[in-house]
C-alpha cells in the first residue's frame, strides 16, 4: 500500500532497465564480428582464416621431414582452434586439395569428380618445401596467446607471396561474404616483380579445373563482377562430343547431372553420356541422330553446367575490419609486405653478424693481448670484470656499440682448451666470412628491390615448374537459349476456335518448336500478338497465321493486303516485326474499326511474290482483275499504315506467282576471337551468302573444309590459317612441311570436293606436318627465313614454284637449303612486282 512517501530507488531503478532490442542488436553485433574476424573472412597478411593458420602453424611444431596422420594433425591443431575437429578437418583437406602448401599422401579426394578424401586416421601429410620457405618466421611473426592462454599462436603468419590470390577463398559470415578466386602461380610472380619495377599489372583467374573463360567483366575481382567459365568441348566425330575440361565450382558428376536433366526437359538430345575420368577428364556426349554438334555444344553451355556464371567478392580483413580491395591492390598490399618482411630478415641477420662480429673481436683480442692473465689474481668477481674491461679499453672505439657487463661475462666463459688451441688465422678467416656476408646484407638492404626482385625469381624457377595457366582466357559470345534449344515439342492450331498450343494433336500441325519458344499469331482483324508457347492457349478466332517468332530476325518480312475499316481503302504494305512486347495486341491495319487482312503471307527470306486483285463486279473500275508484284513494296517498320493498292472494293486476292528474296544476300561476318560467323558486323567480312553458298576452311593441320554459313558454326580459331566465302574456280596455294621427310613442300590445286562439314586432308599424315601458309590469292608471295645464321630472308613467288594439280598430290618439294620458317607475304599486284624486279 502507498502511503504516500517516496520511494527513495524508483528512479534509479527506472534509469537502470536495460530492453532487450537493445541487449539483441549488442549481442547480434558481437556475434557477426567474431564470425567475420574469427571464422569466415582472411587475413590479406597471410591470406588465411583462423583454422587455416592454426594448421599450419601446428604441422611447424610437428615437423620432424616426415609425414603425419591427418588425425595427429587435428588433434595438434585443437590447441589453438576451440571449434571442434570436423573444421579442422575439413580446411586440412581443402588445403591439400590445392596442391601448395601442404605435401599430401594417401587419398585427399577430387575436386574434378567431387570424391570425397579418406578419413583423417588413414591419409598423411606434412608441409610443402614451398611453404616452409615462404611461411614461416618466429623471428618476424607477432605472437598471441591461444584460447586457453596454454600456448602462443601466430596472429598472422609472416607470408612472403601473394598467398591469398594464389589459393583463392571462399567464406560466408553473418551480413558479409568473400569470395576471392585463385590466380596462377607463375603469374603472380611475374605480376609482383612488375609491381616492384613501376609496371602495371592486369591479374586474372586461373582455376585448377582448366575450362575456357571469358574475363572481360572481372572488374578486378570487386563486388557486382562475374566471370562465365566454360567446359572445353571438342568434336570428336559428328556423333560425339568429349569434355576434356570443366568449369571451376562444378564436378564431373554434377556436370553430367546436369546434361541428363536438360535432355529429359527436350532442351538437348542426347543417347547417352559416358564418364571416362581418370588421370584426365573425359565425358563422352554420344548425339542422338540428326543433332548438329555445333548446334549441340551451344546448347550444352547454354541449357547446363558446362557454362557456369561466377560473381567474385574479394573482402579481406585489414587492421581488425572487413575491407573490399580489388585483386591489384591486395598484390600490391602482398608485394609491399613481402618487401618489407625481407627487409626485418635482413636487418636480423646484419644485427646477428654485427654480434657475431663484435664478440669475435673481443675474443681475439682477449686471447691474442693475454687479458685473461691480468685476473689470475683478481680476488672478488668485480674486480675480474673490471680488470678485463680496463684491457679492453684501447679498442673500444672500434666497436659499433658500447661494451657491455654481459659481453665480458661471456668472455669469462670462454675455457682454457679453446684459449690454448686457438688459432689467429682460422679465426681471420671467420671473421673475414662474416665481414663478406655483412657486405652481402648491406648490399641487399640499399638495393631492397633488387633483392625482392631476385627473392621472386628464385621462387619462381625453384617451385614454378608445372604450375602453367590451365585456364584459357576467352571471350565468349551470347548465345540465345531459344536458337539452340532442341525441338522437343509440336505446335498446333485450331484457327476456327482460336487455339494454339503442343496439346492440340488432333488439330492443324504448324511446326516443331521448343518449349522456350516464342509463338506470332496474326488474325483475320488486321491484329497480332506474341505469345509463350503453352499446351494450349486462346489466342482469338480467325487465326491467318501462326508461327515461331525470333526476336530481330531482319530476314522474316510480312505481306499484306488488307481493307482500312475508315476510308474502306484497300492497302498494301511489306513489314518486319523485330521485337514487341509479349502478349500485347498490335494492328497490322491502322487500327479503324471493320479493317480485316485480305492477303497475308510469313516470308523467311524477305520473298516477295506477285499475287492478283480481283475486284468486286459492281466495282466501278474499267480493269476489274490486274497483277500486284510485292517486289515494288519498300520493306518498312511494322506501325507503317503501308500503300494504297485501289481504292475500289476487293472481291479476293490470289497467289500468281512464288517470288524471291528482295533482301538481297546475307552478309556474314567472322570474329577471330570467339572462332564464330555472326550478321553484327564484328570481325571480318566474308562477303553476301545466298542460298547454296559455302565457306572454305583451311586448318593448320592439313584439313580444309566446306561448312554453310549457319550462324551457329563454330571455327578452331587457333588452328585456323584462312577462312572466306568459297570459290570453286579459286587455286589453293600451301606450302607444308611433311614430318616424315623433314622437309619443306609447296602444292597448288582446286577444291575438287563438295561434301558439307567433312574435313580433307590435303598434306602427309605424318604427327608433325602442318601448313604454315595457305592462300587463294592469284599470286601468292612468300618469305622464306633459313636456319643458317646470318642468312636473309628470301621472297619467292608460290605460283612459279608448283604447277596445278589435283588435292591429293604431294606437291613439289622446296630444294632451297635448311629452311627455318616459312610465311605470307602481304599480297602485291602484278605492277608493284614487276617494279620490285620480282618477274
Amino acid at each position: 500500500m502507498d502511503n504516500g512517501q517516496e520511494h527513495p530507488h524508483k528512479d534509479e531503478a527506472i534509469h537502470n532497465v536495460e530492453h532487450v532490442d537493445g541487449m539483441y542488436r549488442n549481442w547480434f553485433l558481437d556475434y557477426s564480428s567474431y564470425v567475420i574476424l574469427e571464422r569466415a573472412v582472411p587475413a590479406i597478411q597471410d591470406g588465411f582464416k583462423p583454422v587455416q593458420r592454426r594448421i599450419m602453424h601446428a604441422m611447424k611444431e610437428m615437423d620432424d621431414g616426415r609425414y603425419n596422420k591427418v588425425a595427429n594433425i587435428i588433434g595438434q591443431t585443437m590447441q589453438y582452434h576451440p571449434h571442434g575437429d570436423a573444421s579442422i578437418a575439413d580446411a586440412t583437406v581443402n588445403l591439400g586439395q590445392k596442391d601448395l602448401l601442404i605435401d599430401t599422401q594417401g587419398n585427399w579426394g577430387d575436386v574434378r569428380t567431387g570424391d570425397g578424401a579418406a578419413a583423417p586416421r588413414y591419409i598423411e601429410a606434412r608441409p610443402s618445401k614451398f611453404a616452409l620457405e615462404i611461411l614461416y618466421n618466429p623471428q618476424t611473426t607477432q605472437w598471441q596467446l591461444s584460447y586457453d592462454g596454454r600456448k602462443k599462436e601466430p596472429v598472422t603468419l609472416p607470408v612472403k607471396f601473394p598467398l591469398l590470390l594464389a589459393q583463392g577463398v571462399e567464406g560466408i559470415a553473418v551480413g558479409l561474404s568473400t569470395k576471392v578466386l585463385p590466380h596462377n602461380f607463375n603469374e603472380l610472380i611475374d605480376a609482383s616483380i612488375d609491381l616492384l619495377k613501376g609496371k602495371s599489372v592486369s591479374l586474372m583467374p586461373d582455376f585448377p579445373t582448366g575450362g575456357l573463360a571469358d574475363f572481360s567483366e572481372y572488374n578486378e575481382g570487386l563486388r557486382g563482377g562475374k566471370i562465365r567459365v566454360r567446359a572445353k568441348i571438342e568434336e570428336q566425330d559428328k556423333k560425339t562430343l568429349l569434355i576434356k575440361e570443366i568449369p571451376f565450382g562444378t564436378t564431373t558428376t554434377s556436370l553430367i547431372e546436369s546434361i541428363i536433366k536438360a535432355n529429359d526437359k527436350g532442351k538437348i538430345k542426347i543417347k547417352k553420356v559416358v564418364d571416362n575420368t581418370a588421370a584426365d577428364v573425359e565425358i563422352e556426349v554420344h548425339l542422338a541422330p540428326g543433332q548438329s554438334p555445333d548446334v549441340a555444344i551451344d546448347a550444352l553451355y547454354a541449357f547446363t553446367d558446362c557454362e557456369v556464371s561466377i560473381s567474385p567478392n574479394a573482402c579481406v580483413i585489414v587492421d581488425e575490419k572487413p575491407r573490399f580491395m580489388t585483386v591489384n591492390d591486395i598484390l600490391r598490399y602482398n608485394t609491399q609486405q613481402t618487401v618489407d618482411l625481407l627487409k626485418q630478415e635482413l636487418e636480423i641477420r646484419r644485427g646477428e653478424l654485427l654480434e657475431k662480429l663484435l664478440f669475435s673481436s673481443l675474443e681475439r683480442i682477449f686471447i691474442e693481448n693475454r687479458i685473461y692473465r691480468d685476473i689470475e689474481e683478481a680476488t672478488t668477481w668485480e674486480e675480474v670484470i673490471r680488470r678485463i674491461d680496463a684491457g679492453l679499453e684501447p679498442y673500444k672505439k672500434d666497436f659499433y656499440r658500447e661494451i657491455t657487463e654481459e659481453d665480458i661475462v661471456r668472455l669469462t666463459e670462454i675455457k682454457i682448451k679453446r684459449i690454448s688451441r686457438y688459432d689467429s688465422f682460422k679465426a681471420d678467416e671467420l671473421m673475414r666470412r662474416l665481414q663478406e656476408e655483412l657486405a652481402e646484407v648491406e648490399h641487399n638492404l640499399a638495393h631492397l628491390v633488387d633483392y625482392a626482385i631476385g627473392y621472386y625469381k628464385n621462387l619462381k624457377q625453384k617451385y614454378g615448374k608445372g604450375r602453367e595457366r590451365k585456364t584459357e582466357i576467352r571471350s565468349f559470345d551470347t548465345i540465345q537459349a531459344a536458337q539452340v534449344a532442341a525441338n522437343n515439342a509440336k505446335l498446333y492450331v485450331n484457327r476456327a476456335e482460336g487455339f494454339i498450343g503442343y496439346s492440340l494433336k488432333k488439330d492443324e500441325f504448324v511446326c516443331e518448336c521448343s518449349d522456350i519458344d516464342d509463338i506470332i499469331v496474326f488474325k483475320r482483324n488486321g491484329t497480332y500478338q506474341v505469345s509463350k508457347i503453352q499446351d494450349k492457349a486462346f489466342v482469338g478466332k480467325d487465326i491467318l497465321h501462326v508461327g515461331v517468332f525470333r526476336k530481330n530476325d531482319e530476314r522474316m518480312v510480312y505481306n499484306a493486303i488488307y481493307v482500312d475499316g475508315e476510308t474502306g481503302r484497300t492497302m498494301v504494305k511489306r513489314f518486319q516485326v523485330l521485337g514487341i512486347t509479349r502478349d500485347k495486341e498490335y494492328d497490322v491495319t491502322k487500327g479503324a474499326k471493320g479493317s480485316k487482312l485480305l492477303y497475308f503471307t510469313a516470308n523467311p527470306n524477305g520473298e516477295a511474290e506477285v499475287v492478283t486483285v480481283h475486284l468486286t463486279a459492281q466495282s466501278k473500275a474499267k480493269i476489274k482483275i490486274f497483277d500486284f508484284d510485292f517486289a515494288t513494296q519498300e520493306i518498312k517498320g511494322r506501325g507503317a499504315g503501308g500503300n494504297i493498292l485501289t481504292k475500289y472494293p476487293v472481291r479476293r486476292v490470289v497467289l500468281k506467282r512464288e517470288g524471291v528474296s528482295t533482301l538481297g544476300g546475307l552478309e556474314v561476318y567472322y570474329d577471330d576471337s570467339v572462332g564464330r560467323l555472326n550478321t553484327d558486323n564484328r570481325g571480318r567480312a566474308l562477303g553476301s551468302f545466298h542460298g547454296d553458298d559455302r565457306i572454305l576452311v583451311i586448318y593448320k593441320n592439313g584439313n580444309y573444309e566446306l561448312t554453310n554459313y549457319e550462324l551457329s558454326n563454330r571455327y578452331d580459331f587457333e588452328n585456323l590459317l584462312l577462312i572466306e566465302k568459297f570459290n570453286p574456280e579459286k587455286i589453293i596455294s600451301a606450302v607444308y612441311y611433311d614430318g616424315n621427310t623433314k622437309s619443306w613442300f609447296v602444292k597448288r590445286f582446286r577444291i575438287e570436293t563438295s561434301t558439307v562439314d567433312k574435313p580433307f586432308l590435303f598434306i602427309t599424315e605424318a604427327r608433325s606436318s602442318y601448313v604454315a601458309v595457305a592462300s587463294t590469292e592469284e599470286q601468292p608471295q612468300i618469305e622464306v627465313e633459313f636456319a643458317d645464321k646470318g642468312a636473309e630472308k628470301t621472297l619467292y613467288d608460290v605460283d612459279v614454284m608448283a604447277e596445278l594439280r589435283g588435292w591429293k598430290a604431294l606437291g613439289n618439294k622446296l630444294n632451297l637449303g635448311k629452311i627455318k620458317g616459312v610465311r605470307l607475304v602481304a599480297a602485291t599486284s602484278k605492277a608493284e612486282k614487276e617494279q620490285l624486279g620480282l618477274f
